[in-house]
């Protein structure tokens, strides 16, 4: 079984279109869960009036993506967690192809991304996570013309959450005491987070060109200076949390001048910079503090 987690948020203009598509799968064998982020709008009644089988969690406010997510993952009963914003419509065949795709893998493959075309169905949105040497991430061939030069990606370090297929089992495996997404980066680079955690520990990500969905983007309607925000922390959270040492002192120029620029940049036009920056701090200390407890009790249980 496939468990469909949609996110949802005041989505009345995308909801309809998203589950239909869903309903009109020729894989039969799924479940679907609407996660609602406490939409006022009338997201809610639409779910309730034409899709009346769909299970429905409400928060009360907008708790993030991680939260929503985690949410959806725990009331799940598939084998396979299809993670889909409320914006995607799939084509009928996505979801036989994708699974096809994951039938054919191998054990340690955890991570499918699928075809993600925008809106307009001619422009890419994302073919999967690219992870640079210097800590960069960017969607695969976003914003490119879907013109067959990127269907043979033979690598991707993780898949786009608007529309990633995930095993169970593997979600499991990587599950931390903030969530299998860590709810404290809300929403934006947390799908990058649990592909670098499922990488450390042996898990794959796979391209599956077959599967096709088209994806509008920011349906939440958040604004550019919070995107920007959320951006900046959420890529020091994840590199705090995840960067080899190694790595980080062979690059600490370019890394360090790289964040300092653009830092300066947020600075001088968003007025969130400084917050940023506070909660980075206060990140990196209570991972240290983690680091330091971890640390103590393995070497209390290796002197018993």
């Amino acid at each position: 079984m496939i468990s469909i987690i949609v996110l949802s948020y005041n989505s009345a203009g995308f909801i309809e279109s998203c589950l239909k598509a869903i309903s009109d799968q020729d894989y039969r064998n799924f479940e679907i869960i609407v996660v609602d982020n406490g939409s006022k709008d009338s997201t809610l009644l639409s779910v309730k009036k034409y899709y009346p089988g769909v299970k429905i969690i409400e928060n009360r406010e907008n708790l993030g993506a991680c939260i929503a997510r985690n949410k959806g993952i725990d009331a799940s009963k598939g084998e396979w967690i299809l993670t889909l914003d409320c914006d995607v419509i799939l084509e009928k065949d996505f979801l036989g192809k994708i699974m096809k795709a994951a039938e054919a893998s191998e054990k340690n493959t955890g991570m499918f991304q699928a075809k993600v075309l925008q809106a307009d169905k001619k422009a890419i949105y994302s073919y999967g996570i690219y992870l640079s040497n210097l800590r960069r991430f960017h969607d695969i061939g976003r914003a490119q013309a879907d013109d067959g030069r990127f269907d043979r990606v033979k690598y991707v370090f993780g898949a786009c959450s608007a529309a990633a297929l995930y095993r169970k089992q593997m979600l499991e495996d990587v599950k931390e005491k903030t969530g299998y997404f860590d709810e404290r980066f809300f929403f934006l680079v947390e799908d990058v987070d649990l592909a670098w955690r499922a990488q450390k520990k042996g898990w794959k990500a796979e391209f599956c060109a077959e599967a096709i969905c088209y994806h509008a983007g920011n349906c939440s309607d958040s604004s550019r200076k919070m995107r920007q925000y959320l951006c900046f922390r959420n890529r020091h959270y994840l590199l705090i949390k995840n960067e080899d040492v190694k790595n980080f002192y062979r690059n600490m120029v370019f890394l360090l001048l790289y964040d300092f620029l653009r830092f300066f940049y947020l600075f001088l036009t968003n007025p969130y910079a400084i917050k940023a920056v506070k909660e980075i701090i206060k990140f990196a200390k209570n991972e240290g503090q983690q680091i330091r407890s971890f640390s103590f009790a393995a070497k209390k249980a290796l002197r018993n």
